[in-house]
């Protein structure tokens, strides 16, 4: 194997492409949440990391999926934010929603993104009104859009630079 080779299959391994993933997401999401503290993205920062998938080939899949759950989550929330009931039972409800809508579009395996998406929204903090999960429910929305963007960006930059580094090796190969 060519060093070329060596270092090409290292710089492109799912994990190292998962760090940096990582990295441009919690970079992007704390930069959001420090140029503009009088919105709660937080849970943008935290939506983001959860739609970033560590799988190597299935990544843009499993992210989309995710991405869906998020979303199936946000909206279950949002259904059951004004039920006369209380937060513990309004949670259960939106459990219920959002396990038979992932059960439906065949996401029950990232339905625990789902989960979380509720949790986000509807628990709320003494002396926070309606509008906050309202904000929650839109950080969310944020995160999950740029997670997205991340995944698909940083894709289509190991394709570009995995396919110039290949040229860069078949060139060195056929030099020696």
């Amino acid at each position: 194997m060519s060093p070329i080779t060596g270092f090409r299959n290292f710089v492109f391994s799912p994990i190292i492409i998962y760090i940096f993933r990582c990295w441009v997401g919690f970079t992007i999401g704390f930069w959001l949440m420090k140029q503009f503290p009088n919105f709660d993205l937080f849970w943008a920062l935290l939506s983001i990391m959860l739609v970033i998938s560590p799988e190597g080939k299935d990544s843009p899949r499993l992210t989309m999926e995710r991405v869906k759950a998020n979303l199936i989550g946000a909206l279950s929330a949002f259904v059951v934010i004004a039920l006369p009931v209380d937060i513990f039972y309004r949670i259960l409800v939106g459990i219920l929603i959002a396990a038979l809508l992932c059960n439906l579009f065949n996401l029950l395996n990232v339905s625990r993104t789902a989960v979380v998406a509720i949790i986000i929204i509807l628990i709320e903090k003494p002396n926070d009104g309606f509008m906050a999960s309202i904000d929650r429910f839109l950080s969310v929305l944020v995160g999950c859009t740029i997670g997205l963007l991340v995944v698909i960006f940083t894709g289509s930059m190991a394709k570009f630079l995995h396919k110039n580094i290949l040229k860069i090796g078949d060139r060195v190969n056929d030099e020696t």
